[in-house]
C-alpha cells in the first residue's frame, strides 16, 4: 500500500469516525421528551397556535407562537391541572398545576409548578417566545409531570400576588400538553 493510499484510508476512516460520533451526540442531545399544546380559542375569542416543550436535562424548554392576542397586551399563561378544553371556556382546566402546595407568584420566587412568565404579545396580536423552567418535568410519570394538563392564556396580565390565581381573568385559549 503506497502512502497515499495509507493516507486516503486514514481519512475515510476518520471522516466515519467523526461522523458516527456527531450521529451519537445528535441522539444524545435529542433524547429528551418533546410534547405539544395545540391552542385553540375559547368562546367569543380568536387565539390560537402552538406550544412546545422539550425535556432538557433538569429544565423544561418551551417555545410559544400565539396569534389573536390583543396587540401590545400582556397575557396570564399557566399550566392548569386537567387536561379538558371540552367546555368551551376553558374551565375544565382547573386551577393552576401545583403538586408542592407553593403559593403563585413569578419564576423567580416560589410559585405554583404551572406558574409561567407572561406572554407580551407584538403590536400585530402575536407572541414567539422562548424560556426555561426548572420544577416541572416531561413524561416522568409522578411528581410535576405537566403531560396530560391543561394550558390557558389568560385575557389580562397576571399580578403574580393574587392567591391563587394571579387574578388575570377569562380564558382565552386552551390546549393539551401531549407527547410528540
Amino acid at each position: 500500500m503506497t502512502h497515499s493510499s495509507r493516507l486516503a484510508r486514514f481519512a475515510l476512516i476518520s471522516a466515519a469516525a467523526l461522523s458516527a460520533a456527531c450521529s451519537q451526540m445528535g441522539t444524545m442531545h435529542s433524547m429528551g421528551s418533546k410534547a405539544v399544546a395545540d391552542m385553540a380559542p375559547t368562546q367569543g375569542n380568536t387565539t390560537a397556535g402552538s406550544v412546545m416543550f422539550h425535556q432538557h436535562g433538569g429544565q423544561v424548554m418551551v417555545m410559544v407562537r400565539l396569534s389573536g392576542l390583543k396587540p401590545n397586551a400582556e397575557h396570564g399563561f399557566h399550566i392548569h391541572e386537567k387536561g379538558d378544553c371540552a367546555s368551551g371556556d376553558g374551565m375544565g382546566t382547573g386551577g393552576h398545576f401545583n403538586p408542592t402546595g407553593k403559593p403563585h407568584g413569578p419564576q423567580s420566587g416560589d410559585h405554583h409548578a404551572g406558574d409561567m412568565p407572561a406572554l407580551k404579545a407584538d403590536a400585530n396580536g402575536k407572541v414567539h417566545t422562548r424560556f426555561a423552567m426548572a420544577g416541572i418535568s416531561l413524561g416522568a410519570g409522578a411528581g410535576a409531570d405537566v403531560l396530560g394538563r391543561g394550558l390557558i392564556v389568560h385575557v389580562g396580565p397576571d399580578d403574580y400576588t393574587t392567591q391563587p390565581t394571579g387574578n388575570s381573568g377569562a380564558r382565552i385559549a386552551c390546549g393539551v400538553i401531549t407527547l410528540q
